[in-house]
């Protein structure tokens, strides 16, 4: 049963997506293609690129996301570098380009200079994945060929359409970090901040809760835009894990959140097995 993948982001949220890879391993699913905004982006390369479920979660079991940044302001306007990101994705996939990965790989960033969406499937892939999880505000935008990058869901946080143009007669499963807007969201904590000169300055000047007001209204927006975006390119089967209690650089139980995407795909396997199905793939065909 051949599908395509539609990874959304959310920051530690998209640990989520392991167990969504592992069930489609366990049940036979063969995913011939992968696109993925910002933390989706970076797990779809890891699939595309040939590491499984169970290799991609020992990855994750060593990232601190306490440690992801550089030094703020150091690489541009942003309140964190990327630096810890850059060097974890460097360290596992290296100068891999897309061409050498075994599946065809889209990643979704936004241009901040024509204001559009861009779909990067080629060139190195550590470079077009730093430009998909460039979290405006957050992370500088990064700087690509005429492109200066920031991440993808700011304006497409589930990339359907991207992944339904890598194989378009193929069913597209869509998976959301984001509550459907129906779903009541978690409460936002403010991030813990170690105790330093120049962090106890922005502590005074009320960073925590700005950082929280700013989660908050990133998750406002996209879920807006996700809600949109889904309507208008209605997925196949749409799947949401529940993990709208995790923020953006929680420190998270891997496995246990890997378990979350495990029980929301187990709950959509007939409705994936019915999209995957050959008369479903026919009908598809005639609609093309």
């Amino acid at each position: 049963m051949d599908i395509t993948l539609a990874l959304g982001g959310g920051g530690m949220r998209g640990v989520a997506h392991i167990g969504v890879m592992r069930v489609l391993e366990r049940e036979g699913f063969r995913v011939r293609a992968v696109a993925g905004t910002s933390i989706g982006a970076a797990m779809g390369a890891f699939f595309a690129a040939g590491f499984s479920a169970d290799r991609l979660e020992q990855v994750m079991e060593t990232v601190d996301p306490t440690h992801l940044s550089g030094w703020p302001f150091s690489e541009g306007p942003g309140f964190m570098g990327m630096r810890g990101i850059a060097s974890i994705l460097a360290t596992h996939l290296g100068e891999c380009t897309f061409a050498d990965l075994n599946l065809p790989f889209a990643a979704v960033a936004v241009d901040l200079k024509s204001h559009r969406e861009i779909i990067l499937e080629e060139g190195r892939v550590v470079d077009a994945l730093l430009g998909s999880m460039a979290i405006p505000g957050m992370f500088p935008p990064r700087e690509l060929g005429p492109y200066s990058l920031i991440d993808g869901g700011t304006l497409d946080p589930v990339p359907v359409r991207a992944a339904r143009a890598l194989a378009p007669n193929l069913p597209v499963l869509a998976v959301s970090l984001l509550p459907p807007l129906d779903v009541p969201a978690t409460p936002v904590t403010a991030p813990y901040i170690e105790n330093n000169t120049i962090v106890a300055q922005f502590v005074r000047l009320n960073l925590p809760q700005a950082f929280r007001i700013f989660s908050e209204a990133v998750d406002i927006g996209q879920r807006q835009i996700s809600e949109m975006r889904l309507k208008a390119d209605r997925p196949d089967v749409l799947i949401h894990p529940a993990v709208d209690d995790i923020q953006l650089l929680d420190r998270v139980d891997v496995a246990e959140v890997a378990k979350r995407g495990e029980r929301a795909l187990e709950q959509a396997l007939p409705a994936l097995r019915r999209a995957a199905s050959w008369h479903a793939r026919l009908q598809r065909s005639l609609r093309l």
